[in-house]
């Protein structure tokens, strides 16, 4: 009823706005209204109404807008004694007044009151299920480092009309992700993975030089290792390794096979070798993992996570090879890009130079789920699949 008094009448605006807060308006898309009908107050109203319904995929998604209308609290859930709150993920709501009030879980008290603080908080629970009961959030960030207790989590927020940010990985296995993807397509919400080095500013830019300018060629292979410390192996594989799964999905697409070796002490590994770590991401095993993968037009990949290999595989990372040159991505919260192009008319060889890739806008290592946060809100408000999606981070896992 708003919209159509906006396009009737630009003063009708403001009497909605009085009547259902400036939040709800600004997810119905009447600020846009407003906007353009001071601006184009010549435009008939039926022509301006097609102007907004084209603008607000929402119209097709009741559910979505009504679930968020009615609510104007967002949760950031952890537990400082169990993977805290990920990589700065209780700071991805500071500075956006406009999503709503902020409230935190976290079981230890401590933890909590510093948290609260830091982001602060209007409230704060001492249990995840009090906070979705009691708050009914319509944003919740899953903060913790700690992969096993996402899935009830998220499965519980999905319930309450809750759209959800989750730290990497998903979840521990591939039914739970189906579970949870299948709920919130059900629920017309939408869930992103703290993927965030597919969104960094540097692989943008690499994409760019790829797709656009041309400049590396066609892909031919990628060449993943993982981090290689304490860690080397299957623990090293499911704490970081989803980052470089995802980043090789980026550049090439979904697997169309794969083979795969781990091991411990140099002998395959049994269910006895099974066992759980610091950050627990569930079951883990092998102190070597061996992986190949077979993509699209004739791409191979590769994922090496293996202790003794790490002073000679130097940084974590993906190396991108195409026909005409190379890409390094350096890992890191702000990953790093070198890239080599071979002069056309003669093989590469190593006395080939590696630079610093050109263009890329700064970034600090606090602000690296910005860009993240934004995609998922924008994908809220435009009713899509935001880039680092549930079903990116459930393939990634």
């Amino acid at each position: 009823a708003a919209v159509v008094e906006a396009a009737r009448n630009q003063d009708a605006v403001e009497s909605a706005q009085h009547a259902l807060g400036p939040f709800a308006l600004d997810l119905l898309g009447v600020d846009f209204a407003h906007h353009h009908a001071r601006r184009l107050g010549h435009l008939r109203r039926r022509q301006f109404l097609r102007t907004l319904v084209g603008a607000w995929p929402w119209a097709t998604a009741p559910f979505a807008v009504q679930a968020q209308a009615a609510r104007r609290t967002v949760a950031i859930l952890g537990d400082s004694q169990r993977g805290g709150f990920g990589h700065d993920l209780d700071t991805v709501f500071v500075g956006r007044p406009e999503l709503g009030d902020v409230v935190v879980a976290d079981p230890d008290p401590a933890g909590r009151a510093r948290v609260a603080r830091r982001v602060g908080a209007v409230r704060a629970h001492a249990d995840w299920r009090t906070l979705i009961e009691k708050e009914r959030p319509w944003l919740a960030c899953i903060a913790m480092r700690h992969a096993t207790p996402h899935f009830e989590i998220a499965r519980a927020a999905l319930e309450a009309g809750a759209h959800l940010y989750v730290e990497k990985p998903f979840v521990t296995t591939l039914g739970e992700a189906d579970a949870l993807l299948a709920l919130a397509k059900a629920r017309g919400l939408r869930i992103a993975v703290a993927h965030s080095m597919r969104m960094a500013p540097a692989v943008r830019r690499l994409l760019q030089v790829i797709h656009e300018e041309g400049r590396l060629g066609e892909l031919r292979s990628l060449r993943a290792h993982g981090k290689q410390d304490a860690r080397a192996g299957g623990e090293d594989l499911m704490v970081l390794g989803t980052h470089l799964m995802d980043l090789m999905r980026l550049f090439a697409g979904n697997p169309q096979w794969v083979h795969a070796s781990t091991l411990q002490d140099g002998r395959p590994i049994t269910q006895s070798d099974r066992r759980r770590v610091k950050d627990d991401v569930g079951w883990v095993a092998g102190d070597h993992v061996h992986a190949t993968f077979g993509f699209g037009n004739g791409v191979h990949g590769s994922f090496v996570s293996d202790a003794p290999s790490r002073d000679t595989s130097g940084h974590w990372g993906v190396e991108w090879v195409g026909t005409l040159g190379s890409a390094r991505i350096l890992a890191d919260l702000v990953p790093r890009v070198l890239v080599r192009v071979h002069p056309r008319g003669r093989p590469a060889n190593a006395t080939d130079p590696w630079q610093t890739l050109d263009g890329v806008a700064p970034s600090e290592a606090s602000q690296h789920n910005v860009p993240v946060v934004a995609d998922w809100l924008d994908a809220i408000r435009l009713n899509r699949e935001p880039e680092c999606s549930g079903h990116n981070g459930a393939r990634a896992t």
